[in-house]
């Protein structure tokens, strides 16, 4: 089963043409595409496209670019949003230290108390980290979060990284960038057991090639599957059939 587990169709790259894209994902045959919150705004776009299309599920939360007006009603807003169907997930949320948008010390913040909820629900969570692995590694491994699952989305640390995530059993999904004719990923991807790979687009980032350059769609998480199922040596058939049920087992969606 091909599913795109991420992906931000709410936003205004698709404003033209979000159907279009929609109805091209289907006809690849992807049988669940799971929109992404960033902020409260976004979340409720998540949840309203998850409503209008039976192929969408979505996650909410606050992204750690989006988090410098946090504020403690926002954790209200959104529980409230998981009580709606076909919420699977608190995400997208975690650390950038990239961009540094917002001071490490509130992203950390915003980040363990949308963790801490996600406790509470007994939701899995979605996982951003750019260059910030060593305060993701500690916070996941407090004892409070021991029995959260989730996924670290577009995976960029390096190999011991990737060992300790994987000891805390989440799973880890790769974008379009894999693709790319300087990728370095191979050694990661081998390292990850077939059975921890999700598959997503990020749309619309991180197109992969033949479209690198373009806007991304969950139409094209066709690519990046080839791509780990080449590096993995497995049949592509096979790779769609244990990472759909991987996908299933954490988002466990309603049918």
């Amino acid at each position: 089963m091909l599913i795109d587990t991420h992906c931000h169709l709410d936003l205004e790259h698709y404003d033209n043409d979000r159907d279009t894209v929609i109805q091209r994902a289907i006809q690849k045959k992807i049988k669940k595409i799971i929109n992404i919150g960033i902020d409260i705004n976004s979340s409720k776009r998540a949840v309203s496209l998850a409503q209008q299309y039976a192929i969408i599920y979505a996650a909410v939360g606050i992204h750690p670019n989006d988090c410098a007006g946090f504020q403690e009603d926002d954790l209200n807003h959104i529980k409230q949003l998981t009580r709606q169907e076909k919420v699977v997930a608190i995400g997208e949320i975690g650390l950038d230290y990239y961009r540094m948008i917002v001071p490490k010390e509130l992203q950390k913040d915003v980040f363990q108390k949308q963790l801490r909820l996600a406790c509470t629900l007994k939701l899995p969570v979605v996982i951003h980290n750019r260059e910030a692995h060593n305060d993701i590694r500690m916070i996941l491994k407090m004892s409070e979060f021991e029995t959260l699952s989730g996924v670290l989305h577009s995976f960029t640390g390096d190999i011991s990284f990737l060992e300790e995530v994987l000891e805390l059993d989440y799973y880890i999904s790769f974008t379009g960038i894999i693709t790319f004719p300087k990728s370095n990923f191979e050694e990661l991807i081998k390292k990850v057991p077939v059975e921890r790979l999700l598959l997503e687009t990020d749309s619309p980032f991180l197109t992969p090639v033949p479209f690198r350059g373009k806007r991304n769609e969950p139409a094209f998480v066709t690519y990046t599957a080839q791509k780990i199922a080449e590096i993995k040596n497995i049949p592509y058939e096979e790779l769609l059939k244990i990472t759909g049920k991987s996908a299933s087992n954490l988002f466990k969606f309603q049918e």
